[in-house]
This record gives structure tokens, C-alpha cells and sequence, in this order.
């Protein structure tokens, strides 16, 4: 049976009024970065739902005894937020995963073997960035089981690369569009997470 990438869109209200704030040309930049990170905190907390790693605990209350269920933090979780608009979707995130190593920069040079590997990058067009990352962690020996990545939007032709390549891994997004334009920008999309943030690119000399 052929393998096909799980692509999750959550039918969260929440997620849904973000992602329209994100969309919206009047939207000012501090309320696209809270948007972000909005985003971000919602995207994760559904990503999260059945993969954390857990486990059976049994717990005294003031009244008596009972069974609960605790994170298994002997577990690493790593946080590899890509820039600009990854690390907005992870200041949002950070609040669900507390625990979580943050690596900024890149990938670490090793990887525990047991260790969960969280990608946050503000959206995903032809798929070139999130495939390099995907291809430096396959050499560091995580699969796809170990990862998820989290995005804001996605875009159809992305999405299939992604999947002709690494048709195991789960990507959670806010939704997706159907096409990218000559200049490769998602349609109707978000525009330029770098402009609507407010984020000065250096000029060359």
C-alpha cells in the first residue's frame, strides 16, 4: 500500500480566527507576531495530543488515591524553529512544550536516539526548506515517527514534493491553499511574514 503524508488541518475555532488575523492586509505587525504565536500554541497543542510520550502514575490526593497520567520527561523533545515566523510559532508553542530544548540556528550536531523533534517554520510554499531539514535529520538518524512539524499555512504544491519525498511524516497546519503565484508566494496567503512582522533585512554594501 502506498505510504501518503498526513497532513492535519484541526477544525479549531481558535486556529481558524488566527490564521484569518495572519491573512488580513490591515492585520498591524505586533498583531501578526501575537497571531504567530496564537497559531503556534494551538497548532502544537493538537499536534501534541497523541504523541507525547506518557505514562501511568498513581497519585495521592488529600481525600485518597487515584490513577493519573504524567509526561514522560526522561523523553528529550527538541524545538527547531526556522526564521523568521517559526520562532513567533514557537514563543506561542513553548507555552505547551516547557520542557522542550530550543536549537536555534539549525539542527544539533547529534541527536539522542529517543529524542522528539518538533519543526515550527511560518509556511510552507515549494517545500525546498522544510526537505533540506528533512534530509539533515534522516543523516542524523531521526524518522519520522520522532518528528512533527508545525506551520502556519501550506501550499498544495509544497505539500506534494513533501510527499514524494517523505510521505511518513505529519505535518499541522492552519490550512491549505491551493496554488503559489510567478513569484512563488502562496495565494490568497499571508504575504511576507518578513514585512508584515516588521523586520528590517540588512542591505548589501
Amino acid at each position: 500500500m502506498a505510504k501518503t503524508l498526513r497532513v492535519v488541518v484541526p477544525p479549531h475555532p481558535l486556529i481558524a480566527h488566527w490564521l484569518t488575523m495572519l491573512r488580513h492586509e490591515g492585520t498591524p505587525p505586533a498583531l501578526f507576531r501575537t497571531a504567530m504565536e496564537e497559531l503556534g500554541r494551538w497548532l502544537s497543542y493538537e499536534a501534541m495530543r497523541d504523541w507525547l510520550p506518557h505514562r501511568k502514575d498513581l497519585v495521592k490526593t488529600p481525600l485518597g488515591s487515584t490513577e493519573g497520567t504524567v509526561i514522560e520527561a526522561a523523553v528529550p523533545l527538541l524545538a527547531v524553529p526556522m526564521f523568521p515566523g517559526g520562532l513567533h510559532l514557537w514563543e506561542g508553542a513553548r507555552q505547551v512544550l516547557p520542557s522542550a530544548e530550543l536549537c536555534l540556528g539549525g539542527l544539533p550536531e547529534t541527536i539522542e536516539a529517543q529524542a522528539g523533534v518538533v519543526m515550527f517554520l511560518d509556511q510552507i510554499r515549494r517545500g525546498d526548506e522544510l526537505i533540506d531539514l528533512l534530509q539533515r535529520l534522516e543523516q542524523l538518524g531521526v524518522e519520522a515517527p520522532r518528528l512533527r512539524v508545525i506551520t502556519a499555512l501550506s501550499a498544495s504544491p509544497g505539500l506534494k514534493r513533501i510527499g514524494e519525498s517523505y510521505p511518513e511524516i505529519t505535518i499541522h497546519t492552519g490550512c491549505i491553499d491551493a496554488e503559489l503565484d510567478e513569484q512563488e508566494r502562496i495565494l490568497p496567503g499571508i504575504g511576507d511574514p518578513l514585512q508584515r512582522l516588521g523586520i528590517r533585512t540588512a542591505q548589501p554594501n
